[in-house]
């Protein structure tokens, strides 16, 4: 956006790239440049740069009050690609610096009437950076709003809820040829395969992690990579190559870098074999990789790239010498290729990213007709799901409220774990103003936080996992509450404060160790078949699901469950075979399991009878099952697809689960 924007017709002064440090932002601002261009992250700094230039008696800033704060101006703040991170830290620095007059004022006089110390007042300037300003409008852009977008960014629709104040339809730039329809031709592929045991010991494993380490074991398996290698170029070749006049190109999206960095080896060993010219990769990865089958070996995107650096890849992709991008995560979002007209997809896509991901494929190009996604992992109907919500409006379901967040609170401070007279005194220091604080302040902070990390260091794990859960929500959905709604209690934002800093002082031990069970199991038998090809109709005029905010406070411990290996093994088997057996029991009692630990459907089954509790389940149930998806894809599909089955299942587990709850409840009254 920096460089279409400063090509645009201007005089001399009127436009500032900011393309060097922070200084260059505060300089710009301050001489009140009318056109600057920045990425958000330099806010972060704005305020430790004001203060170099005043130390450093720079005349520049006779240009700022002595409090080193701009000029009072309203401004028109553009943002491209508008989502989660514009409403985070960054952007409460960035309204924070281009509001900081009124807010400054507002809270010196507030502060004064009510009698209140220093930091007090910078509180009350710290939360009221984070709302809205009324010298700021704010322009965002993008094709995939979330409920945080939305809110944030949005204007109250008839019904107070917040929706664009523009709207360029998906449907309508399809229908006007402004980007190509990326579902016309879709194609997927199903994997079969059977596992078998390959040592004596039937070991006890936890269910959950057993599952994703033999599915991650499938999918790296060499024979699985090398067949879906031999689809990928063989179909490139055949179909793919002389489109766009000769010009076409083609991503592989893969789930991890590891898989990126085995399907380049694949690809440039296969097309080596055949002596085949005309198709030569480059692959995306951030960082280093080490292979566990090569574990002397560093790969890195760069030396897998033959030298090329990462700022040249996108560059060197759109020359006539490279055909086909090995994506890990890079390039899946923002990137801008209008020769891309084939996407192979071995990744699980869901919602925005499955939009976001395909959306790569709809610039247009002359001569360019068509677009093709061959997808050997997700089925039409989730890719159809994901993009319905964006083909015409999005609209706003359930909204967060702020009784959630002193509900959190209230979970939080039962606990015990601060105290809060140590949350009061770290905002002490926490808030001083900027001219009163001293090196000594860090060590003041972290004596608040010590006793707090020591109380959580006594807890069972099961405790510190579920307190670690309420932190985070607390946290995420102030941060985000905070934006839209102007509290007027300042112990919200102590706590925030408080908080952050904590989570890094705490250590977590939720993530448990992940399974290598590489040794373990072997592969029997492999096949992949086309499931499905054709076109992916998105329907106009279909009220599309709302997207809702964060309303759930519930936080539920997942409990490890210990089964043999051998039990599971077969339960992966079936889960990629055609025909349920008995151990398929297992993936429903954890949708059962899980159900049961959600406080919601607790409470509404203690207080209704079977058939009423039965509309508040039966409407979770399918959340349920699509959480759970990668455990049971078979399962979960025929209970989207097939209304008898999903009756005859909802049924089952509603009586099940009311029966166990309120047995439950009842035991423990005893």
């Amino acid at each position: 956006m920096q460089s279409i924007i400063y090509q645009f017709e201007h005089k001399q002064g009127v436009v500032q790239k900011i393309d060097q440090d922070t200084k260059q932002l505060v300089l710009a601002l301050a001489k009140g440049v009318p056109i600057v261009i920045s990425t958000l992250q330099k806010f972060s700094f704005i305020v430790e740069q004001i203060q170099k230039l005043h130390k450093n008696n720079n005349s520049s800033y006779d240009l700022l009050d002595e409090d080193g704060i701009l000029p009072a101006r309203n401004y028109a703040v553009i943002i491209d690609e508008a989502h989660s991170s514009q409403g985070g830290e960054s952007a409460t620095d960035l309204k924070g610096t281009l509001a900081a007059s009124q807010i400054r004022n507002t809270a010196r006089k507030y502060a004064a009437e009510h009698n209140l110390p220093d930091y007090e007042e910078e509180i009350l300037r710290t939360m009221a950076e984070r709302g809205h300003q009324p010298n700021i409008s704010f322009f965002a852009f993008t094709a995939t709003p979330k409920y945080r977008t939305l809110e944030v960014f949005g204007k109250p629709g008839a019904d107070g809820k917040p929706e664009p104040f523009h709207l360029y339809s998906m449907r309508q730039a399809i229908d006007e040829g402004f980007i190509l329809d990326v579902l016309k031709n879709y194609t997927t592929y199903k994997t079969y395969y059977r596992l078998i045991k390959s040592i004596e010991d039937d070991p006890e494993v936890d269910k959950k992690k057993a599952a994703r380490a033999l599915a991650r074991f499938m999918s790296l398996h060499p024979h699985n990579i090398a067949q879906k290698t031999e689809v990928m170029v063989e179909h490139f070749r055949t179909f793919v190559r002389h489109r766009i006049g000769g010009r076409a190109k083609a991503m592989v999206v893969t789930s991890s870098r590891l898989h990126a960095v085995r399907y380049k080896q694949e690809f440039d060993k296969y097309i080596d074999e055949k002596s085949y010219t005309g198709i030569k990769t480059l692959v995306a990865f951030s960082g280093e990789v080490i292979d566990p089958d090569v574990p002397d070996m560093k790969y890195t995107e760069v030396g897998m790239n033959e030298g090329i650096r990462e700022r040249e890849l996108p560059e060197r992709f759109a020359s006539d010498e490279y055909h086909v991008l090995l994506v890990a995560e890079k390039y899946q979002t923002g990137f801008d290729q209008p020769l891309l007209h084939t996407m192979y997809v071995d990744k699980r896509l869901s919602g925005v990213q499955a939009v976001q991901t395909l959306s790569r494929l709809n610039r247009t190009h002359p001569g360019k007709e068509d677009t093709f996604v061959l997808d050997f992992v997700n089925d039409t109907q989730e890719i159809l799901d994901a993009f319905q919500p964006y083909y015409e409006q999005t609209t706003i379901g359930e909204r967060a409220e702020p009784r959630q967040l002193y509900e959190l609170q209230a979970r939080l401070d039962a606990e015990q774990v601060y105290y809060k007279a140590e949350v009061e005194e770290f905002s002490r220091v926490f808030y001083k103003p900027i001219k009163n604080q001293t090196p000594a302040d860090h060590a003041k902070m972290n004596a608040c936080i010590d006793p707090a990390v020591n109380r959580f260091n006594e807890l069972d794990e099961d405790a510190q996992e579920e307190f670690s859960k309420v932190l985070f929500a607390y946290r995420n959905l102030y941060a985000f509450l905070s934006q839209v709604i102007p509290f007027q209690d300042s112990d919200l934002e102590k706590l925030y404060s408080y908080i952050r800093f904590l989570l890094t002082r705490l250590s977590i031990r939720g993530v448990r160790a992940a399974y290598n069970l590489d040794d373990e199991v072997a592969l029997k038998y492999y096949r992949l078949q086309k499931i499905s090809e054709g076109v992916i109709d998105l329907h106009a005029g279909v009220d599309p699901t709302p997207i809702s905010g964060p309303t759930s406070v519930g936080t539920g411990v997942s409990h490890e469950e210990m089964i043999e290996l051998s039990q599971l093994i077969d339960i992966l088997n079936e889960r990629f075979g055609t025909e349920f057996k008995p151990v398929d029991q297992l993936f429903f009692d954890s949708i059962r399991e899980d159900a049961t630990a959600d406080t919601t459907l607790r409470e509404a089954a203690m207080v209704n009878t079977m058939e009423n509790f039965g509309y508040v389940f039966l409407k979770a149930l399918e959340g349920l099952f699509i959480d759970r998806m990668d455990q049971n894809e078979e399962i979960t599909a025929k209970f989207m697809n097939e209304r008898e089955f999903q009756k005859v299942v909802g049924q089952d587990l509603l009586k099940k689960l009311y029966e166990q709850i309120r047995a439950d409840e009842e035991e423990a009254t005893a």
